[in-house]
């Protein structure tokens, strides 16, 4: 009898419009994976489930191990050193060698500008020709009047955080001066008018 597995099993948290790149059939197995900014890995159950080649980098020793933990029941096959503690800022590949680069919450705690384009711009170098981005990250879109700026482009939420906020017009140009192509129009998700989460998929050219 065929043991039945649940959505959670399968997918564990994903984020949705992640969920809806695999429904596009945009990322199929074999692809080389790598989350930047991994967490404990709640993006990666489906990949390593289905037999994609899968990395990830996060500042948090106690994360990475739990990612390793989760890696070595879902896809025994691959070796832990695929998951490590870093930067994305600093990422250890010394070439484009990723199909797809995962950016799920992370760049909104950039320092200040020169952060959020280091990080950008890290992510951007490992991936190959070709390769897609996918990134959700927090911005002013539909909430310009509800932030409060502290710097730069540091802002206080109405939820009392402080983030590093984008707006439409500066993924544009970045998506421009990097060389990338919109392969789905830039969506935002407006949370009671607390917060902003938007999503930014780009091919590498």
């Amino acid at each position: 009898m065929q043991t039945s597995i649940s959505l959670q099993e399968s997918f564990g948290g994903i984020d949705i419009y992640l969920f809806d790149q695999l429904l596009k059939g945009r990322l199929v197995p074999g692809m080389r994976v790598l989350d930047a900014g991994c967490g404990s890995g709640r993006n990666l159950v489906y990949f390593l489930r289905a037999g994609y080649e899968v990395f990830g980098v996060d500042e948090s020793e106690a994360a990475i191990s739990r990612v390793r933990k989760l890696a070595s029941v879902l896809a025994p096959g691959l070796p832990e050193e695929n998951f490590r503690v870093g930067t994305v800022e600093r990422l250890s590949a010394d070439r484009a060698d990723f199909d797809v680069v995962l950016s799920s919450a992370v760049l909104h705690f950039a320092r200040d500008e020169q952060h959020w384009h280091s990080m950008v711009n890290e992510m951007w170098r490992v991936l190959k020709p070709g390769g897609i981005f996918f990134a959700r990250l927090a911005s002013s879109i539909g909430i310009e009047n509800q932030v409060e700026l502290i710097e730069g482009r540091r802002y206080r939420l109405p939820d009392g955080s402080d983030r590093f906020l984008v707006d439409a017009a500066m993924l544009k140009g970045v998506t421009a001066v990097i060389g990338g192509e919109f392969i789905e129009p830039i969506k935002t998700t407006v949370v009671d008018e607390m917060r902003a989460m938007t999503t930014w998929v780009l091919r590498k050219k």
